[in-house]
């Protein structure tokens, strides 16, 4: 994969590891941070490079979030701008942001978060548009964007009442208070804590290669259910696992997974195919 400013990419037994690489900056999001994201998914989840996505952070934070810096814009030398011009611009500049998370819920591959240190503002935006987070004792967390007068807008308050109590989720948005891993487990943000940061990233790597082990094309439909339950009636969610099980299910996955459980081994499966345009198809563009 091409080389970035703010992360790095390693790919193994089918798990792509993507790390954000400024520990000594806590992996603070920068302007280039936002570009950079989604292109490292989505290239991904194009080419089925990988089956699984671990996303994780060096040093001893996860991330604090936005780097307010990259944002300030004094105007300065500038005409004046129609006030109400600028905002329609700027709502499409922060849907442009939120597509940078909803790219890790929207991908085909199933997602993880490990987490040390601070996961703060955008960063918890970040972890919860993850199917699942793991920490270690170290994490705390903090919704504080309401401390410089915003509302957190990329994916908190969208997506914590799906994951945590509505009390809680308030609470927590409406204060900006921390709190820490045992806090973050019980209310059900994290699935599980691990003593420290090795163990956290043996663990979760574990799981990501025991995931990868499985169908990926079984993993993809799970992943786009789950997703699509939780936004819509019983009905309509049971109606829609219908026609994409009979539309996908796979004699040969089956087999060896069946296979594979009765012998005690792991299983073979074949990659999921790339995602090529119409006009890739046709040879127009490469």
């Amino acid at each position: 994969m091409s080389d970035y400013t703010c992360f790095k990419t390693e790919i193994s037994n089918g798990v792509a590891h993507i790390i954000m690489s400024r520990g000594n900056e806590l992996n603070t999001m920068t302007r280039l941070f936002w570009k950079e994201l989604p292109e490292i998914i989505k290239t991904i989840d194009k080419n089925a490079d990988a089956r699984v996505i671990l996303l994780r952070g060096e040093g001893k934070h996860f991330s604090a979030g936005m780097d307010l810096a990259n944002f300030v814009n004094d105007g300065s030398g500038k005409k004046k701008k129609d006030p109400s011009r600028t905002r329609e611009a700027f709502y499409h500049e922060l849907l442009e942001l939120q597509g940078a998370f909803t790219a890790l819920e929207k991908c085909r591959m199933p997602t993880i978060a490990a987490i040390q240190g601070a996961c703060v503002g955008g960063a918890i935006d970040m972890a919860a548009a993850c199917d699942m987070r793991y920490c270690s004792t170290d994490a705390f967390y903090k919704i504080a964007e309401v401390d410089i007068g915003l509302a957190a807008d990329v994916g908190t308050l969208q997506r914590l009442p799906t994951l945590m109590p509505l009390g809680a989720v308030r609470e927590l948005a409406y204060t900006g208070r921390k709190f820490d891993s045992a806090e973050a487990q019980q209310l059900g943000f994290v699935e599980k804590v691990f003593q420290d940061h090795d163990q956290l990233l043996e663990e979760t790597t574990r799981l990501a290669e025991e995931i990868a082990s499985k169908s990926p094309l079984v993993t993809s439909v799970i992943k786009k259910q789950i997703n699509y339950a939780r936004d819509n009636s019983v009905d309509d969610a049971l109606d829609y696992h219908a026609i994409w099980n009979s539309a996908l299910i796979s004699s040969s996955d089956m087999e060896s997974a069946m296979k594979a459980y009765m012998e005690k081994v792991s299983g073979d499966f074949e990659d999921l195919e790339p995602k090529k345009s119409f006009w890739e198809k046709s040879g127009l563009i490469s």
